[in-house]
């Protein structure tokens, strides 16, 4: 499979939206497949010209900026890798205003929008953001046979490289390289003076407390730094999309709610990488296999619906429900169990009772789905991701 292109769900969204506004940011990890879909799009509008602004080569045609963009005044340009030359912010800002037309630039960065601010300061009301993770299930399941997708996604992670290795061995050696690459380069490229090996003992840290509430007091601990420094990191993780910290949901049940949030590795091959887990086998026989499953089932869902508002629910009493999905007036719950026969705590009936959900969706390692009581149904994640698709949620 290496070497195959798959298109993106992102692709449609990235053309309508040049057509909506003068520039477009893609954003997202590095090797999450950026360029890629950007030189796909370059090819599509034809009147267009690439730049990767790590290739010194590239980076000198803007030595003379003004110039450069006059010239290519009536041509899409694509910046690669635009947190190397975060200073370009303003000067696009003139140019945009100048050229008065939308779809001028389609600009990549392997950073958040927070991390690279200049973008929303400089370019206020010119700009989209969208943002592009690693492949999610999703987009990878009508590539062979479901089941086997979804077992080598869930081992592999969504880095194209990664799943689309000849093996899991490579795979394997790939995401190691991978996370070395962006301990050692990329996070001192954005100007953080952090020893890569502190980094590194906290990232492994999160790995073994994944899909459990933040406790920075005792991760701290651990590292011998103090909660804030815990904190700092775990946020530069998260805007550098490795992470994700899932808040608790906000309710005005009179309820002592807990108010930690819980923490994932948002790729679950990073995962497993960080927990050296390199087969399936060795996922079935490992503690995290539950949480594993959990992480990467809510990405491939919160990737499916990116404007709802989610976390989780939990009462110091003991109700519970990992997700909690609202837009407007509609609100459902998720629980995800990795068992083909899930056993539900009080907890899980309690928080049902607690929220008055009409729909709760149990999602299991599996390809059927049949009800367990009235608005409970236990489904696999591909019949429930084709629900999604479809509207039906």
């Amino acid at each position: 499979m290496q070497g195959q292109y798959i298109r993106r769900r992102l692709h449609s969204q990235v053309i309508e939206c040049l057509a909506d506004f003068p520039a477009v940011a893609i954003l997202g990890p590095r090797q999450a497949g950026k360029s890629t879909l950007a030189k796909q799009i370059v090819a599509e509008v034809g009147e267009a010209i690439y730049l990767d602004l790590e290739k010194p080569s590239d980076l000198r045609k803007l030595s003379e900026h003004e110039i450069f963009f006059r010239s290519h005044k009536d041509k899409l340009v694509c910046l690669d890798e635009i947190q190397r030359a975060q200073e370009l912010f303003a000067v696009l800002r003139s140019i945009i205003d100048e050229h008065e037309r939308n779809g001028q630039f389609l600009i990549l960065g392997s950073a958040s929008r927070d991390l690279i601010r200049q973008s929303s300061e400089s370019l206020a009301g010119r700009l989209a953001h969208l943002e592009l993770m690693p492949l999610d299930f999703a987009e990878i399941r009508s590539l062979g046979d479901e089941e086997e997708m979804l077992r080598r996604s869930w081992l592999r992670g969504g880095f194209p490289r990664s799943f689309l290795a000849r093996d899991d061995v490579r795979s394997f050696v790939w995401r190691e390289n991978f996370i070395r690459t962006f301990l050692e380069r990329d996070i001192p490229q954005l100007g953080f003076q952090i020893p890569a090996e502190s980094i590194r003992r906290l990232w492994q840290m999160c790995a073994h407390s994944h899909g459990q509430l933040l406790n920075a007091s005792r991760l701290g601990e651990a590292l011998g730094v103090s909660h804030t420094t815990v904190r700092a990191y775990i946020d530069l993780l998260r805007q550098t999309f490795m992470v994700r910290v899932l808040l608790p949901l906000e309710t005005n049940l009179k309820k002592r709610l807990i108010k930690s949030p819980k923490l994932y590795i948002r790729d679950s091959g990073i995962l497993h990488a960080l927990l050296e887990i390199e087969s399936f086998d060795q996922l079935l026989g490992h503690p995290v296999y539950g949480a594993s499953w959990e992480g990467f089932a809510l990405e491939t869902i919160l990737a499916l619906l990116p404007n709802w508002q989610a976390g989780f629910y939990r009462t110091a009493a003991g109700a519970e429900l990992d997700l909690v999905l609202k837009r407007g007036e509609r609100r459902f719950a998720v629980e995800f169990k990795a068992s083909a026969a899930p056993q539900l705590s009080r907890g899980f009936w309690t928080a049902i009772e607690d929220l008055a959900l009409e729909k709760t969706w149990v999602i299991a390692p599996i390809l059927d789905t049949y009800p367990i009581a009235e608005h409970v149904q236990v489904t696999g994640l591909a019949p429930f991701v084709e629900r999604i698709l479809a509207g039906w949620v």
